[in-house]
């Protein structure tokens, strides 16, 4: 028969895609760019960093690392958790698991010292974007939560309050002048969306206004 003479075709190499993150309070967010990115391959790796590398450089998280880990793997297109993940991607990690291409959301993250955290992985080639979720961030729920239980907030006392403000000014503009964030990352953005919901809180408008989602 026909059929005999075609030669066997050659088995295609798994597509092994790296994701990494803090994954902190995991939400759909976290959830729809990891589907966006299993869709670019075949096998899905996900490196969720420590609590010390996370405090290191962006600040403390909610979850426990053992906690994010957990969630992260309950994830039904992710394959394989590492744990304790370079804040800064490196080549050496993508070699170590056999990572063909990583994939990240449409949004800078920086490390402590205000650099690109996968400057080393796009310059060799090995980058591809996906699309961030937008309107969803921990940090936006945990404002909601703080919000929720807002009441002792009112207790504060007005001068306090000011004086309050006036702390959290001071201390990102010191943090600003040696940093770079853009809108989704960093600690300038927490510390503001802080601020604003203190304010709120007290059933004040803020004087300057915040860009924040």
């Amino acid at each position: 028969m026909a059929s005999e003479n075609i030669p066997p075709q050659p088995t295609r190499k798994p597509v092994r895609i790296w994701v990494d993150g803090c994954f902190d309070m995991m939400h759909f967010g976290h959830a729809n760019a990891l589907r966006q990115a299993k869709e670019m391959g075949d096998v899905l790796v996900v490196g969720v960093h420590s609590d010390a590398e996370i405090e290191k450089n962006k600040g403390p998280c909610i979850m426990h690392e053992d906690e994010r880990y957990k969630a992260v793997a309950g994830c039904k297109w992710v394959d394989q958790v590492v744990k304790d993940a370079p804040y800064v991607t490196t080549l050496e990690e993508l070699e170590e698991h056999n990572i063909d291409f990583v994939v990240h959301g449409d949004d800078i993250t920086t490390a402590a010292d205000g650099t690109d955290c996968y400057e080393l992985v796009k310059k060799a080639g090995k980058y591809k974007e996906c699309k961030r979720t937008v309107g969803v961030s921990t940090t936006e729920i945990v404002g909601r939560m703080l919000l929720l239980t807002k009441d002792h907030l009112s207790l504060i006392k007005q001068n306090d309050l000011d004086q309050r403000i006036n702390v959290d000014n001071q201390k990102i503009s010191e943090f600003s002048r040696g940093h770079s964030f853009g809108p989704h990352t960093g600690i300038l953005h927490y510390l503001s969306t802080s601020k604003r919901i203190v304010q709120f809180s007290s059933g004040r408008e803020p004087k300057v206004s915040f860009n924040f989602l």
